[in-house]
């Protein structure tokens, strides 16, 4: 969990295509599968398999390895790009929810500088608490910038 939000140079950055929707997918470690997997999911991956993170928000498919997919029905948790609820985290070391931002942005609040902080204390684990398996700050500058756009 070590620098979590730090760029990685390793074979993590392998992309290959959803068989659902042909969007590009990021590969994640098997430690973000087994952390998000509902145990009767979890029983059925291929450990010696190399998954990736689909985000196209019109599709179901959330891991995929060249043989299997999985569905969001197949996690705990909801997924920030699959999910468009309130209540839906955008960043899930710290609990910032889409509502959560929307309304410490509206008190002039910054949810950036508190994670930034947080990451800077060593405190996220994204690998385990975050679907994506990587640092949750692009969503959450995202969320910002389509707020303020409307």
């Amino acid at each position: 969990m070590d620098n979590c939000c730090q760029a990685s140079t390793d074979k993590l950055t392998q992309t290959s295509q959803c068989p659902a929707c042909h969007q590009t997918g990021r590969s994640v470690q098997m430690i973000t599968l087994k952390a998000m997997l509902q145990p009767k999911a979890l029983g059925t991956i291929y450990p010696e398999s190399t998954y990736a993170f689909c985000s196209n928000s019109s599709c179901n498919v959330v891991y995929f390895s060249d043989m299997q997919t999985l569905d969001k029905t197949t996690l705990k948790i909801s997924v920030f790009q699959k999910d468009k609820a309130l209540d839906v985290p955008v960043c899930y070391c710290f609990g910032w929810t889409r509502e959560g931002i929307i309304q410490a942005v509206q008190e002039n609040q910054h949810p950036t500088e508190h994670i930034r902080g947080q990451v800077q204390a060593n405190r996220c684990g994204c690998e385990v608490n975050n679907p994506q398996g990587t640092c949750c700050l692009g969503n959450v500058n995202s969320f910002i910038r389509d707020l303020d756009k409307s």
